[in-house]
């Protein structure tokens, strides 16, 4: 069983961007958040990584840190230094339409040296709703705690330097680099996810009861599944279900079926050629006008609107940069 791999089998790059970034101590750099994941790898010096919240994360050359779309956060030299906006460097320095091509600058005093590879990828719409919204704000994986860190971020530079040099295919390279590099970090992520105490999908996933019922809402999302039905899949019986789904997950298992189902209709109304009956039909509704309510719920908005706001994204997406601190529209922030 391997619902792990069927969840994220939906989750497809639409784009990705690469950079890389000369820092000389003293140094930093702020962004305010952007609408893609994330992945960074240093070489060199450690760096620091600060938000608003949280102590101050100390980051090794070799260690891979993904952050969320939309979390707010700074990377300094040393705790507490003056930091930059990406904004700022980026109007200095790229090169042709913004988020279009690799960014590389250099900045920062004579200090200790941090060479930063940088990779900021956009997904679809099913990722974007599920997977990454339940993501903690980031996730750092140690070289020295995992032997694949140094492998996943040899392949990552190598990513970010092939890029620079513009050979053939680097775009579809660079995405699909993005979805292996997220996969291997949220696999990380989900070995240590049940000895923690937040509650979320990952979490769900590391409990092999309540992951056999995900599994089974994954595979058929449209089937009329009830408590009763889901409580048989996990072998548990329904109060001791429902109330292990609600503490690991952090939601109902109707309620994390609706987000699945509403998830996957997001994703099949963005890619178009569907009629909203079949929508509809494929996400368990008896009628567009039913289905359509039961989004507007879960979105906020009715499907047409949606597909309004979301092509206003997609413009968004296409004009932005590697890594900026420009403001987000409000429905891309998960934070």
């Amino acid at each position: 069983m391997d619902v792990f791999s069927e969840v994220l089998a939906i989750c497809r790059s639409e784009h990705a961007v690469t950079a890389r970034f000369a820092l000389g101590a003293p140094w930093g750099l702020d962004s305010a958040g952007v609408p893609g994941v994330v992945i960074r790898l240093a070489r060199g010096a450690p760096y620091w990584m600060e938000i608003a919240g949280a102590a101050p994360l100390r980051v090794d050359a070799g260690d891979l840190v993904l952050v969320r779309p939309g979390v707010a956060h700074r990377i300094v030299s040393s705790p507490g230094a003056a930091a930059t906006p990406f904004a700022t460097l980026i109007a200095r320095h790229a090169v042709g339409v913004r988020g279009e091509n690799p960014l590389v600058f250099a900045h920062g005093g004579p200090g200790d040296f941090t060479d930063l590879f940088s990779a900021q990828i956009w997904f679809s719409a099913y990722c974007r709703h599920s997977v990454l919204q339940m993501l903690p704000p980031f996730i750092h994986v140690r070289e020295a705690d995992l032997p694949l860190a140094g492998v996943l971020g040899a392949a990552m530079q190598a990513l970010v330097e092939e890029t620079l040099a513009r050979r053939p295919g680097w775009r579809l390279s660079a995405a699909r680099m993005g979805e292996l590099l997220l996969v291997n970090l949220l696999r990380e992520h989900v070995a240590r996810a049940a000895a923690t105490v937040d509650p979320g999908w990952l979490r769900g996933l590391a409990d092999a009861p309540l992951a056999r019922a995900m599994m089974a809402m994954h595979r058929a999302p449209g089937q009329a599944w009830t408590l009763a039905s889901l409580a048989r899949e996990a072998g548990l019986s329904r109060t001791r279900f429902s109330e292990r789904f609600r503490e690991r997950v952090g939601v109902t298992p109707i309620g994390y079926l609706t987000a699945h189902r509403m998830a996957l209709a997001a994703q099949a109304l963005e890619g178009g050629g569907q009629p909203l009956a079949r929508i509809a039909e494929d996400a368990g509704y008896g009628s567009a006008k039913e289905f359509s309510r039961a989004f507007r719920r879960w979105s906020g908005l009715a499907p047409s609107p949606y597909l309004r706001r979301e092509a206003a994204r997609r413009a968004h997406v296409a004009g932005a940069p590697a890594d900026d601190d420009a403001p987000l529209p409000a429905h891309t922030l998960t934070s």
